[in-house]
């Protein structure tokens, strides 16, 4: 699997913008830690399907989001293609991450979601994609919380009614390095473990401050 176009078309950005402006009503904060430019990756917790078009509507760059495999059939899939994401096989993810990595060496942006799933999107796990990308390539990490797209008792296929309020908050990124006489798995690991914590706990100031409440189920 080779990487997306650079950049990604900006018709995708514009539709997930008229998204969280037009359809919903979204807040974003901390845009200015995102760096301008350069390889970056921004991770966020997931708790509904509009996750991803509102991150890449909400992002200051362009980001090639990875999207689970599934999603790419039919029309869906057209359209996720022509937007310059990349598809994600749960089982074995390797071919979207080396694409992923050939996105961050040329100084693009990636968007993934650690948790893998759909869920309470406290982040408690995370998958070791972020961790090997940001290892491999040290692009720094930015933390994002998205909260609002989906509320207790909603499923995690729901979408949110017009002017629903949405808030996105990117957080100060974080650089992971193998330490000198570390194994390649060992490091790999207490890379994972630094910035799961470091979105879980982005995640939940920003629960804190801003008074917007993650969905108690799952």
């Amino acid at each position: 699997m080779s990487a997306p176009a650079p950049s990604g078309p900006a018709w995708s950005r514009w539709v997930g913008r008229a998204l969280a402006h037009g359809l919903w009503n979204t807040r974003i904060d901390g845009r200015s830690h995102v760096p301008a430019h350069g390889p970056v990756i921004v991770a966020a917790n997931h708790t509904g399907i509009v996750d991803g078009p509102l991150l890449l509507g909400t992002a200051p760059r362009p980001l090639h989001i990875l999207v689970k495999q599934e999603m790419f059939h039919g029309p869906v899939g057209v359209v996720l293609r022509a937007a310059g994401q990349i598809p994600v096989d749960r089982e074995s993810g390797r071919a979207a991450l080396h694409s992923a990595r050939e996105v961050l060496e040329r100084g693009d942006a990636v968007g993934i979601f650690p948790e893998g799933n759909r869920g309470s999107g406290t982040v408690e796990s995370g998958r070791a994609g972020v961790a090997w990308l940001a290892l491999h390539t040290g692009a720094p990490v930015v933390p994002c919380a998205v909260l609002g797209t989906r509320r207790t008792g909603e499923g995690p296929g729901h979408v949110p009614g017009p002017r629903r309020r949405l808030l996105v908050s990117f957080g100060a990124p974080t650089t992971v390095e193998r330490a000198p006489g570390t194994s390649g798995r060992a490091a790999l690991h207490d890379a994972n473990e630094q910035l799961r914590r470091a979105l879980a706990e982005h995640v939940r100031a920003t629960v804190s401050s801003s008074g917007t409440a993650l969905p108690e189920d799952r």
